[in-house]
């Protein structure tokens, strides 16, 4: 397979009957998007997505695991779909947290499922450094909106 003399390859993956980028944002929530994911949970959290993603040949280049939201921006081959490897991520996780949690799963709320319906996902193409610096600093920006607030708050 050519590519044309202006592509550098630097940008893209390699399989082996492809060449490809297939870059993604992707944001999902918590159930009633509670603020949860801190602590040991968010390091279980960091731990297992880069495993899980890596495990289906996906390569993570940014994770910002935030206490009610997770944002990843992660390429992922072709022969992978972005709803196969959100139930992975999402199922696995959610049983993982249930079993070394078992108190969360006493609260009425929960029932069986840990995270909320659903998700975000875009694609990443020329803007993708923007993409990247937001998902690194966001949690920056949310404190200082959360600390306008609570000044304003007797």
């Amino acid at each position: 397979m050519a590519l044309p003399i202006f592509v550098s390859m630097s940008k893209y993956r390699k399989s082996s009957h492809v060449i490809y980028k297939c870059d993604y944002h992707i944001v999902w929530v918590p159930k009633y998007r509670l603020r949860i994911l801190k602590g040991t949970i968010k390091e279980l959290m960091e731990q297992d997505i880069r495993m899980l993603c890596e495990w289906k040949g996906c390569f993570v280049s940014e994770l910002n695991v935030q206490e009610n939201h997770i944002h990843l921006v992660v390429s992922i081959p072709p022969k992978v779909s972005i709803s196969k490897l959100m139930g992975i991520l999402k199922g696995k996780l959610a049983i993982k947290v249930f079993k070394s949690y078992p108190k969360l799963k006493e609260k009425p709320y929960w029932g069986n499922h840990f995270w909320a319906r659903g998700y975000f996902v875009s694609t990443i193409g020329l803007d993708e450094d923007m993409i990247k610096k937001y998902v690194q600093h966001q949690e920056k920006e949310e404190k200082k909106i959360e600390d306008q607030q609570q000044k304003f708050n007797f």
